[in-house]
């Protein structure tokens, strides 16, 4: 495996030339829209197919998986323009890559909204050991508010992807609620009510885990949200399902603020089978232009989660996305969205060169829209190697993708070529 980053003058073409590989090869595994407008900083994946099989009329992904003595899904996460429901022959699939041989197993559990492209998902899937959907709320009284989840759960189900429920305090304005997680964590009664309709919701839609995200909690309520996830634990692992937790990027246990005080990565850590840290958002919605995950303040909250909680149950946060800032950058204004294909196509739009800061290891670039001058911060393979690197040097169980909605094809390819994607 090898990240090239595109120079000034280099076309697809003359870079598969370079590399000794077909261009064709480099558009399907970087799944490339503009693949000969390539824009000067932007990264490649290059991966040299050592197995490859032809497809024959009326062959199936299973069939060629057993003549190989390989899965479905790893066929799928080495081809990721395949269709899983109509392989037409004569395609080329590729069965293995050389000098990629992992050993070491990740999970991988993406985030997603319920109205994600069908088709995206589909492609998405085969790398995801859970696929959460985000988010039941829940009322005053203990009922459940769902998603329309019933697809994304069969979904899931039929690519061996564990669907994950995600429980929040998020209201419909889109703010967490520190009222509502009050009253429930002061409530015996009620937080029974609202785990026998968990449980009873996971059974009946085939849900295999929970997620909790419970934020901006008061401190006083520390030590109940601790007794609260450890029953839903006890109770969730008797049957056979896992819990997670989401917690607030901390870097000690002295950290102050509303977003953090509650979250005790000690308790919460044991309280639950699975932590994500949410390493993300230092560049957010309406702050100052930054990366939104830059390397050293990723490592420090990983640094202090693993000294709290074993490595073997973290989960690192992963942004796949951006924002693009209008400069200057005035408090309360709003950045945009966007995913890292967008940046690059954003860059190429404006001709305007994709650069890197070393030290945050995140890339970056300015171009200027009707004399407003913008700075766009995104993800791109450097950026994401090099929080695989920490993930792999911690010993961290995986990663929690926030969020798979946004279109990141390079990011799937890469991490299958470091690591074993875990099934549950």
């Amino acid at each position: 495996m090898e990240i090239y980053t595109v120079q000034a003058g280099d076309t697809l073409t003359s870079i598969a030339r370079k590399k000794g590989l077909s261009a064709e090869l480099l558009q399907r595994e970087n799944m490339l829209s503009n693949p000969e407008s390539l824009v000067a900083g932007q990264d490649i994946l290059i991966l040299r197919p050592e197995v490859t099989h032809t497809v024959k009329a009326g062959e199936t992904l299973s069939s060629i998986a057993r003549e190989y003595g390989t899965t479905a899904n790893a066929i799928l996460r080495n081809n990721p323009t395949a269709d899983a429901d109509a392989l037409i022959p004569g395609t080329e699939l590729v069965i293995s890559y050389e000098g990629v041989n992992p050993s070491r197993r990740i999970i991988m559990n993406g985030y997603t909204y319920p109205g994600i492209e069908r088709d995206r998902l589909k492609r998405i899937l085969p790398y995801l050991t859970f696929l959460t959907i985000f988010t039941y709320g829940f009322t005053n009284n203990g009922d459940l508010i769902a998603p329309d989840d019933i697809e994304l759960i069969e979904l899931a189900l039929s690519y061996g992807t564990a669907p994950v429920m995600l429980v929040s305090t998020l209201t419909e304005n889109g703010t967490f609620s520190n009222q509502l997680a009050d009253m429930l964590l002061g409530s015996s009664e009620l937080q029974q009510r609202l785990i026998n309709n968990i449980i009873r919701t996971m059974e009946e839609k085939g849900y295999k885990a929970l997620d909790i995200d419970f934020e901006f909690l008061p401190a006083e309520r520390r030590e109940s949200y601790i007794a609260f996830m450890a029953e839903l634990t006890e109770r969730l692992n008797a049957k056979g399902m896992y819990t997670l937790i989401a917690l607030a990027p901390k870097t000690s246990s002295a950290q102050t603020g509303l977003l953090y005080e509650a979250h005790d990565y000690y308790g919460l850590g044991r309280a639950s089978n699975f932590s994500l840290l949410m390493t993300y958002e230092w560049g957010y919605t309406y702050g100052p232009p930054l990366p939104v995950a830059p390397l050293p303040n990723v490592e420090a909250v990983i640094s202090y989660g693993v000294s709290e909680i074993p490595p073997q149950k973290i989960l690192m946060g992963i942004p796949l996305y951006g924002y693009d800032w209008r400069l200057p950058y005035v408090k309360g204004t709003m950045a945009r969205s966007i995913s890292p294909v967008e940046a690059v196509e954003i860059a190429l739009k404006y001709r305007t060169d994709i650069q890197y800061d070393d030290y945050r290891q995140a890339p970056f670039f300015y171009y200027t829209h009707d004399g407003i001058q913008h700075v766009v911060w995104f993800e791109n393979m450097r950026s994401i190697n090099a929080k695989l690197d920490i993930a792999e040097n911690y010993g961290l169980a995986g990663m929690g993708l926030w969020n798979i909605i946004r279109e990141f094809p390079q990011f799937y390819m890469l991490v299958n070529s470091r690591f074993i994607i875990e099934r549950v």
